[in-house]
């Protein structure tokens, strides 16, 4: 792919930096920017409370919520990634990125979407294990093992995402620095080198079916397996509690992959799709999820409830004591 402004092969043109240009022209930006601040502070309190309860309480150091604590910390440095790049842009009306801290913060936010689609399938492991092998699941699923699982996730997507953002820095920008997007995203930029950037655009679709259909697929063949081993359940109460555990997690993949996947191919075979509607979409898919997170584990996991409970009941109970005095 060659874009008609096209740099000789011995020369590199880096610029300053990029300005980030998505949404400008949506209406009510400032109100939109503004919803998605007051979600980023509830994703940052929920993500915090739920990894302190976790630390914390050793009733929950278990591999299920081993599990849970990553995606929440993941869900927070993801969100974290986005909305205050987003504010100072839009409210602080700065839409500049140095071209290092473009690719520190494109760098950030693809290794933990990536990060978040594999440990949603994490989860997706967790629930097969127990529904599937349930005698065999203390010796499987150990806490051990379930920090290799998430080590090696972790590794596997910071040493993939540190290749793909290097891949930035041999192109050459001689023309537009305008980003239509509302974060340091890696196709826009692409489309604004003046090279040959044919690799570039191999490595972005080869990344997405890595992080997007792969994980999918694994979660798929997950649930193939948790339906057929419930519909073998001859009690209908067994049946019943085994998908009710599983609610949490199915909410999670719909609100993250579901809407990814309609943007993208609205996006790739109709060019009606107005862009504005893209770009808020895909915020959306990136930041309700580690929203809705913690709030889902929180008040569905029995657990986690009665650990709130208590916290709770110790506060009521101390504050009293203390007015007594």
């Amino acid at each position: 792919m060659q874009n008609g402004n096209s740099a000789p092969n011995n020369s590199l043109i880096q610029p300053a930096g990029f300005y980030i240009v998505g949404m400008i022209s949506m209406p009510y930006k400032e109100i939109y920017v503004i919803f998605l601040t007051v979600l980023y502070v509830i994703t940052v309190v929920c993500n915090v409370f739920l990894i302190i309860i976790i630390f914390y309480d050793h009733r929950l150091h278990v591999p299920k919520f081993m599990a849970v604590g990553n995606l929440a910390l993941v869900d927070l440095v993801l969100s974290t990634s986005l909305v205050p790049g987003m504010i100072k842009t839009h409210l602080f009306l700065d839409n500049f990125e140095p071209f290092k801290l473009y690719l520190v913060q494109m760098f950030t936010y693809y290794t933990f979407v990536s990060l978040e689609s594999f440990s949603i399938c994490v989860l997706s492991y967790d629930r097969f294990i127990a529904i599937c092998l349930p005698l065999r699941q203390e010796s499987i699923n150990t806490n051990t093992r379930m920090a290799y699982i998430i080590g090696a996730i972790w590794l596997f997507c910071v040493v993939v995402i540190i290749f793909v953002t290097i891949s930035i820095l041999p192109l050459s920008f001689c023309g537009s620095l305008n980003v239509d997007s509302y974060f340091s995203d890696y196709a826009p930029v692409l489309e604004l080198a003046c090279n040959d950037m044919m690799h570039q655009w191999n490595l972005g679709t080869s990344l997405g079916i890595l992080f997007i259909v792969v994980p999918l697929t694994f979660i798929f063949l997950t649930y193939m397996s948790i339906l057929i081993t419930v519909f073998r359940m001859k009690n209908n109460q067994s049946r019943y509690k085994a998908l009710y555990t599983c609610i949490e997690h199915l909410v999670l993949v719909t609100l993250f992959f579901i809407p990814i996947l309609v943007i993208f191919n609205l996006k790739f075979f109709g060019s009606f799709w107005n862009s504005n509607a893209v770009l808020v979409c895909l915020s959306l898919s990136s930041l309700i999820t580690p929203c809705v997170n913690p709030i889902l584990y929180s008040l569905k996991t029995k657990e986690i409830r009665s650990r709130i409970h208590s916290l709770l009941t110790r506060r009521l109970s101390v504050r009293p004591l203390k007015n007594a005095h």
